[in-house]
């Protein structure tokens, strides 16, 4: 299993995010091919860390070439260019990990 990893900070602009994230882009990242799942959950808690995170996605494939391919596919740059839509929200960028 290959997992890619989506945390984001608390946005500085919560509804603007909540919608478009929510009515735009977890659609458009569902419509990657041959994806297994795609779980988000809000944070509550965190420890051992200064930052103040509000939000984790989790994409599942089923393997690290899956994932590969699915991220070569016009879907899935669909979603990446959409992640400018999402940056006014955002005080930065989300951090981003694969997971092999």
């Amino acid at each position: 299993m290959a997992k890619l990893i989506v945390m984001y900070e608390e946005p500085k602009d919560k509804d603007g995010f909540e919608k478009h994230y929510h009515d735009v882009h977890i659609p458009l990242v569902r419509k990657m091919p041959n994806i297994r799942e795609v779980a988000v959950q809000r944070v509550l808690q965190t420890q051992n860390s200064d930052v103040n995170y509000y939000l984790v996605a989790e994409l599942i494939f089923e393997d690290m070439e899956t994932l590969s391919k699915a991220f070569a596919s016009p879907d899935a740059q669909a979603a990446q260019n959409d992640m400018a839509n999402l940056l006014p929200f955002l005080n930065k960028p989300p951090v981003t990990a694969i997971l092999d």
